[in-house]
C-alpha cells in the first residue's frame, strides 16, 4: 500500500505535466482543427529559458523563489510570443489551404526549431539547478518532496486559471464562440485572428511551464526532449477528447498514473510504450475520446 501511494504521488506530478502540454494541443485543436505538431518545441524552449534565467538570477543574489517565479513567468512570455510568430509564418497563410498542406507546415516548422534549439544551445544534456527545490519530508513512510509540491502547485494554479479564463471571462467566450462557428463569431464582432493567435500563446505558455517543471522533475533537458512528452501529452489530448479543455486535463492525468505505475510495476524500460498503446486503444475502440463529441465535419 506504501508503494501504491508513493507511485501514485509521482503520477500526479507527472500527469500534471501532461496535462499542461496537452490544453496546448486540444485548445488549438478546438479553434482551427490543427494538430500543432510544433507544439513540443515550445515545451523545449521553455525548458532552455528556464534553466538560463535561473542560472542567471540566481548569479544576482535573488532568493530561489523570487528566481523561480521570475523564471516561469519570463519563460512563459517569450514562448507565447514565439507561438504567435510562429502561428504568423508557418499557419495563418495555409488557413484556406488543405489541411495535410498545413500539417506539414507543421512538421516542418517541429524540425526546425528543434534544430535550432541544437544550433543555439548544443547537442548535450544541460543540468537544471535542482538545489532550489531539493528536500522534502514523509508522511507515514511515503516520502513527498518539495519539488513534487512545487509542481503540484504551479500546475494546480496553471490549470485554474486556465479554466477561469475560458469559462468566466469575455475573452473565453470569445473562443469558444471562435471555436464552434468562426463566421458567426466574425458577424458579431469577434476577430477570429487575433482569438487564435491568443489560443497559440496561451497553449505554448503553459509548455513553457511544463518545460521548467520537466527540467526540476527529471534533472536535465536537452534540445530533443519536446517530441516524446509532446507525443504523449497528444496521446492525452485524444484520450480526453481532443478540443475539450478538461478531458485534456483529465487525459493528462490518466497517462501520467499509467506511466508511473506501468515503471513500478512492470517494467520502467518500457513506460514510454504505455502511452502509446492507451493511444492506440482510444483511437480504435472510442475514437471522440472520454469527453468528445462526434463532430459531422466534412471541410478539407
Amino acid at each position: 500500500m506504501q508503494f501504491f501511494l508513493q507511485q501514485f504521488i509521482n503520477g500526479i506530478t507527472l500527469g500534471g505535466v501532461y496535462a499542461l502540454i496537452a490544453l496546448g494541443y486540444t485548445m488549438v485543436y478546438g479553434i482551427i482543427q490543427l494538430i500543432n505538431f510544433a507544439h513540443g518545441e515550445f515545451f523545449a524552449a521553455g525548458g532552455y529559458l528556464g534553466v538560463i534565467l535561473l542560472t542567471w538570477l540566481a548569479a544576482q543574489g535573488l532568493p530561489p523563489v523570487i528566481c523561480i517565479a521570475l523564471a516561469l513567468v519570463l519563460a512563459m512570455i517569450y514562448c507565447a510570443v514565439l507561438a504567435m510568430c510562429v502561428e504568423k509564418v508557418a499557419y495563418k497563410p495555409l488557413r484556406q489551404s488543405p489541411r495535410l498542406s498545413v500539417l506539414l507546415s507543421a512538421l516542418g516548422m517541429s524540425i526546425f526549431l528543434q534544430n535550432g534549439l541544437m544550433l543555439t544551445q548544443g547537442v548535450y544534456d544541460r543540468a537544471y539547478p535542482t538545489a532550489m527545490t531539493s528536500g522534502g519530508f514523509e508522511v507515514g513512510g511515503i516520502l513527498v518532496s518539495y519539488m513534487q509540491i512545487f509542481i503540484v502547485a504551479i500546475t494546480a494554479i496553471l490549470l485554474l486559471g486556465l479554466n477561469a479564463l475560458v469559462f468566466r471571462t469575455r475573452i473565453g467566450k470569445a473562443m469558444r464562440a471562435t471555436a464552434q462557428d468562426k463566421t458567426m463569431s466574425a458577424l458579431v464582432g469577434i476577430n477570429a485572428s487575433h482569438i487564435i493567435s491568443l489560443t497559440f500563446a496561451i497553449g505554448a505558455g503553459l509548455a513553457a511551464a511544463a518545460g521548467i517543471m520537466v527540467g526540476f522533475y527529471y534533472g536535465s533537458i536537452n534540445y530533443s526532449m519536446g517530441f516524446v512528452p509532446g507525443i504523449k501529452a497528444f496521446s492525452a489530448a485524444v484520450l480526453g477528447g481532443i478540443g475539450n479543455i478538461t478531458g485534456a486535463m483529465l487525459g493528462g492525468f490518466i497517462i501520467g498514473m499509467v506511466e508511473i505505475f506501468a515503471a513500478g510495476y512492470i517494467s520502467s524500460e518500457y513506460k514510454d510504450v504505455f502511452a502509446f498503446i492507451i493511444l492506440i486503444l482510444v483511437l480504435y475502440f472510442m475514437p471522440t475520446g472520454i469527453m468528445g463529441e462526434n463532430v459531422d465535419d466534412t471541410r478539407v
